[in-house]
Order: structure tokens, then sequence, then C-alpha cells
């Protein structure tokens, strides 16, 4: 639908070029009857014949571009994943995720991963990863590895904020 609004506005954008190229066009052709003493072998309806082809070749480009975008452009469509809000700066609640959800993957994974994964889940699907470091009392090093695994299973994603990165449970 937007595409269709940019269309028309574009081709309303065209039809003011054109009223601008007519008026331009006519001021020019009483000026070079006034002032053009040679009749039509002047060199300035050369000039006006030349500007006045550009000026429409541009024009009908711009009113094609306009068409386009009526006709054939696609609109693209915004799927929201979670709904967020800002809480603070940085930090984003998201939709609370409960362990019932997550009962069958946290079976297949590692200790290490089940307690960094849980705790993810108790802070409601969001959770900086300086604080994973804090709550789990692992090694910053051993955070970072398992989030990888995490992350490469498909079950978490980290987006980086200032300093550190927000984990979020991918829905």
């Amino acid at each position: 639908m937007k595409n269709r609004i940019v269309g028309l506005i574009i081709i309303g954008i065209t039809a003011l070029i054109g009223f601008i190229v007519y008026s331009f066009n006519k001021a020019l052709t009483d000026i070079v009857n006034t002032s053009c003493s040679h009749g039509p072998s002047c060199a300035m309806w050369g000039s006006i014949d030349f500007q006045t082809k550009i000026s429409l070749g541009v024009m009908a480009f711009v009113f094609a571009i306009g068409l386009y975008l009526i006709f054939f452009g696609k609109e693209e469509k915004i799927v929201e994943r979670v709904i967020t809000k800002v809480k603070k700066v940085g930090a984003v609640e998201q939709k609370k995720v409960t362990k019932e959800a997550y009962h069958k993957i946290i079976a297949g994974l590692s200790q290490d991963e089940k307690t960094v994964f849980e705790k993810v889940i108790e802070s409601e699907g969001s959770i900086f990863q300086s604080d994973l470091v804090d709550k789990t009392s692992f090694p910053k090093v051993k955070v970072t590895r398992v989030l990888d695994r995490l992350e490469g299973k498909g079950l978490i994603e980290r987006k980086r904020r200032g300093m550190t990165n927000v984990v979020i449970l991918k829905s």
C-alpha cells in the first residue's frame, strides 16, 4: 500500500515538472520570438528544442518510476517476533517465557548449558551477558563459550549493547 502512495506522489511530482517545463518552454519561445531576428534558423531555437527534449525525457523517466511503484512495487512485510519495550537504557523486557515451553530442549543440554539457559529463562527471556557471569559464577570465557553453543543450537541470540551483550531467547 505504501509503494502505491509513493508512486502516486511521484506521478504528482511528474505532473508538476510537466507544468514547469511547459511554462518555461512558453516563456523561452516568447523571448526568442522577440529577440531573434534570423527566424527559424536562429541557434536559440535549437537550444530550446534540446532542453525541451531532455526535460521531457527526465519527466518520462520519473513517471515510469511512479508507475512501476504503483503496479509492480512489492510490499515488504515487517513481522514483529516479540513485543518489546525499553525498560531502561539498553535493557529490553520481553514476553514471559516459561520453563515448561523449553522442557524438552533443556533435557538435551549439558549441565553448563542448562545452568546458563535457565538463568536466561528466569530473567524473562532477556539478560545482559555480564549479569549471566555474576548469576552463574562461571568465568567470562566459560559463559561466552556456553552462549556460543546455545546460539549455534538456535536457542538464544546475542545483541551488542555498549560494552556487553544482551542475551535474548529465540522464539
